[in-house]
């Protein structure tokens, strides 16, 4: 799908000018306060309304090969987690509550999810079934990446490229955006009432399951100690936020 977005953006034409600096969520309990700088010439709601075309283009793509799952244990599990950690997004930025979120799952052995600018998540069955996830699990991967949305990491990375090409040849988030990602996706499992402790189990089996044929997955989200030790480390200032919240 990246690159058919990367597309649509060459297609419009787009010039893309001078940046600005921009806070794009509130830090929340896990502190997340670094401040962005992104393409003026570059509205989010331009880069939304791009990234759903490629996102249509995508599902209508499973739709004929007949793998998107509208039915599945998988899909409804799916569905119910990120509905909870959608109602918790606005928490750190009130206009995501108006962002037009959509959640599918595609069939494929694939372990892979993504959230794409404006909220547009798909989840593969290969992560679920193969990992064995657990819902607190699902949780952790969808909050990474409904984070990764939250913060426009996206549109953060199409500014520091030279060009919308070059762009396409960056795929890996940065350190910085990754461990962002970690942290936010964490207080929103916590506020929706999954145990964060969950991030732990997810990243050591993701972890074993990259010591032979990385997944696409964990070429984008590099799991390792470091990573593990900033989640643990995290884990006491959300606890009181998974303690109170209603359980699933």
């Amino acid at each position: 799908m990246r690159k058919s977005f990367v597309a649509s953006l060459l297609s419009a034409g787009i010039v893309l000018g001078g940046c600005q600096a921009v806070n794009t969520t509130s830090g929340g309990a896990v502190g997340v306060e670094r401040q962005q700088y992104m393409f003026s010439m570059l509205s989010a709601d331009e880069v939304n309304q791009m990234y759903a075309q490629s996102y249509q283009q995508t599902l209508g793509e499973a739709s004929s090969k007949g793998v998107l799952d509208k039915s599945s244990a998988d899909a409804k599990r799916v569905q119910a987690i990120a509905n909870r950690l959608i109602a918790q997004a606005p928490k750190f930025r009130p206009d995501a509550a108006q962002w037009d979120w959509q959640v599918n799952v595609i069939k494929s052995d694939e372990l892979n999810a993504n959230c794409g600018p404006g909220g547009k998540i798909i989840v593969y069955t290969g992560l679920i079934d193969q990992l064995k996830l657990t819902d607190a699990e699902i949780a952790a991967v969808v909050g990474h990446e409904i984070a990764h949305a939250l913060r426009e990491h996206s549109r953060e990375a199409m500014s520091k490229a030279d060009t919308v090409v070059n762009y396409a040849m960056t795929l890996p988030n940065s350190r910085a955006n990754e461990n962002e990602a970690d942290l936010i996706g964490l207080e929103l499992s916590a506020r929706a009432g999954y145990d964060p402790n969950a991030a732990i189990t997810l990243w050591n089996k993701m972890s074993k399951a990259s010591e032979g044929a990385p997944p696409e997955f964990m070429s984008t989200h590099p799991a390792s100690s470091s990573r593990i030790a900033s989640l643990q480390a995290a884990i006491p200032k959300v606890m009181p936020l998974y303690q109170a919240a209603a359980k699933p």
